[in-house]
């Protein structure tokens, strides 16, 4: 391996690269053996990776997907037994906030296109507290300066993702929001918690549906992914209504097929309308 201690900042960046942006420092806590004497590319991260990236931020996302009725939440198991976490990483010099995030969420999912929000920066002094038990923290190095987190929430289409781990996890994994483990590493659970209210709040001012549903969709599965989102029932005749007052729906001459009851007619968005609504807001809200 190239020794970066003379190396150029292109060549920093073509050995730093190995670790797809994601935080070396979680998987360096996790370490079995916290005597055991680290790799040389992470020492060589510790003390050069400034080179690359910028200090003191990072981007965390949370990647929400409708599957069965459940709104379901992507998270990252590391290994050796380590804690659950969020998809995020770090921000390289060239890279804006938005194009780190979009990257952290395409090499977790493969999609492109994404549909994604900033929602709040995370700068409690103490967020990251358990930065004292890594084996690093008695290095004077970036990593173990203080980072200030900006979190992202995107909307995919759960059966167009394909979840994929980074080199330091075990599982990439989906789960029910409401069955999302405690203890996440840091302060990932106040970052996920923040995203779920955030994203429910929205439906008073945009439609939600066009990242999460398939193309064509029935009413009650529409009603369902409200309700999911809200985590409460919603009448279905003043749902309906409303949901067809905003006229960001077209409805289909198809039914859907294979129900015991009345098959329901088949929608699905009017993707210029629906784009206009986020764009310029609902008129009334939801």
């Amino acid at each position: 391996m190239t020794r970066l201690r003379n190396a150029t900042a292109n060549e920093v960046a073509n050995n730093i690269t190995q670790i797809q942006c994601v935080f070396v420092t979680q998987c360096i806590f996790l370490r079995t053996n916290m005597n055991e004497q680290p790799p040389e590319l992470d020492k060589e991260l510790v003390e050069r990776g400034h080179l690359v990236y910028l200090r003191h931020i990072s981007a965390d996302c949370v990647i929400f997907g409708f599957h069965e009725n459940e709104l379901r939440v992507l998270l990252l198991k590391w290994k050796s037994d380590g804690p659950w976490c969020l998809p995020g990483g770090f921000v390289k010099k060239e890279d804006s906030l938005e194009e780190s995030a979009i990257r952290i969420v395409k090499e977790r999912t493969g999609l492109d296109n994404i549909f994604m929000r900033q929602f709040h920066v995370f700068s409690a002094p103490d967020r990251e507290r358990k930065k004292e038990t890594m084996p690093y923290a008695a290095y004077e190095g970036w990593l173990t300066e203080r980072f200030i987190t900006v979190g992202f929430y995107a909307l995919v289409e759960f059966s167009k993702v394909s979840p994929k781990p980074d080199m330091f996890s075990s599982e990439c994994t989906w789960w029910d929001v409401h069955s999302v483990p405690k203890g996440m590493f840091l302060d990932h659970n106040e970052i996920f918690e923040t995203a779920l209210h955030t994203l429910r709040m929205s439906l008073n001012d945009h439609p939600i549906g066009y990242e999460l549903l398939p193309t064509k969709f029935t009413m009650p599965e529409l009603q369902r992914l409200y309700e999911t989102i809200l985590d409460q029932k919603l009448d279905r005749r003043n749902f309906q209504k409303k949901m067809l007052s905003l006229g960001i729906l077209e409805r289909l001459k198809e039914r859907k097929t294979g129900g015991a009851h009345k098959a329901p007619y088949l929608y699905k968005f009017n993707k210029a309308k629906y784009d206009k609504a986020l764009k310029q807001g609902l008129r009334g809200g939801f």
